[in-house]
């Protein structure tokens, strides 16, 4: 029903951070014309994410989201597909570094970035790879310190998918672990934007989350 949040069941697919199908909202006019999880990625503009407890899959390696996909007790069905999973993974990634690339605004709790991979070095190289991303202009990383006070994000990680011209289209994208929530309707979409702009002034700034990132980089000891 109009201004009803979409749940959708995403089988293999809930490993994919931003990968899950929108289902076929009728766009209209000069609007973004395509449906469907690639066309709804490819014609985003900005993407806006909080994190809880994992890094973004837009700036992950592939031995840390080969990990994250192995630890989540996928289908049989699934699980020979890892390494296939991962490189779409990285391919979507492109996205990032193309001639008009998306604007993504990441922030991302501490403690997502001390977890300990069974791989030697992975979340060191992955630390690495945030602080590389992170010095592009079309991408901001920040992080929510551990000791930072009650916040609004300790509801739960989501993204919001911008389309530039057309802010009516925002969607918010919820993932749980079967499944996942995509809210259209305006006022609520309006609710999570608030809340992420109380996010970014909680979380470090770009520069002190930098130097945060380096430091807890330097903890994970050497590769």
């Amino acid at each position: 029903m109009p201004g009803q949040p979409r749940r959708g069941l995403v089988g293999g697919q809930r490993i994919d951070l931003l990968g899950q199908p929108l289902g076929g909202r009728h766009l209209g006019g000069q609007r973004p014309r395509r449906s469907g999880p690639e066309g709804r990625r490819a014609e985003a503009t900005s993407i806006r994410t909080w994190q809880i407890g994992v890094v973004p899959g837009l700036l992950q390696t592939g031995e840390y989201a080969r990990e994250l996909m192995t630890s989540l007790g996928m289908p049989q069905a699934v699980e020979h597909k890892v390494d296939a999973l991962v490189e779409v993974r990285l391919a979507r990634q492109a996205v990032l570094t193309r001639e008009h690339p998306l604007d993504l605004w990441a922030i991302v709790a501490e403690g997502a970035l001390r977890t300990r991979c069974v791989g030697a070095g992975v979340m060191r190289d992955q630390l690495g790879r945030l602080l590389d991303r992170g010095r592009r202009s079309n991408v901001t990383v920040q992080v929510l310190p551990s000791d930072a006070p009650p916040h609004v994000g300790q509801m739960g990680s989501y993204s919001v998918l911008g389309f530039e011209d057309y802010a009516d289209l925002d969607v918010v994208h919820v993932e749980s672990l079967t499944a996942a929530l995509y809210v259209e309707d305006g006022e609520q979409v309006g609710v999570y934007r608030d809340a992420f702009e109380r996010l970014q002034a909680a979380a470090l700034s770009p520069e002190e989350s930098a130097e945060r990132i380096e430091q807890i980089r330097e903890e994970h000891g050497p590769r």
